[in-house]
């Protein structure tokens, strides 16, 4: 069961690379008209489902991972905090994050913890 959550769990950061390029790389290329950004994403995101629909698969409990729903959608809300920080300073350096984002992802990391122990909780 928990030798299916690390290789879920890796595909869900891929995924979430693929899509904050997909959600916010337009942004920096400020050159392009809306139709081609539109277009770019959407083909980007093509790959993100690619990676995200396997690691939902592997994660759930009806597939033989560790996972519930619940479980798969807030641990990739996280993912998604942690590829998107690394993203912003990354490609995007002149989005400064601020204190209080870094208080706002704690929280979701915080759910995340609350979450997942609580289906570890329910299954025992």
């Amino acid at each position: 069961m928990l030798s299916r959550a690390i290789p879920a769990l890796v595909l869900l950061v891929i995924s979430n690379i693929f899509m904050n390029f997909a959600w916010y790389y337009h942004v920096k290329v400020k050159a392009w008209p809306i139709w081609l950004a539109i277009l770019v994403s959407w083909g980007i995101a093509f790959f993100e489902y690619c990676f995200q629909v396997p690691a939902n698969r592997l994660g759930h409990v009806d597939y033989g991972g560790p996972f519930g729903v619940p479980q798969l959608k807030i641990i990739q809300e996280a993912i998604t905090l942690i590829v998107f920080s690394v993203f912003t300073v990354v490609v995007l350096p002149n989005e400064k994050l601020r204190w209080t984002d870094f208080v706002a992802f704690a929280l979701v990391l915080a759910a995340v913890t609350v979450s997942v122990l609580g289906r570890m909780n329910a299954t025992r």
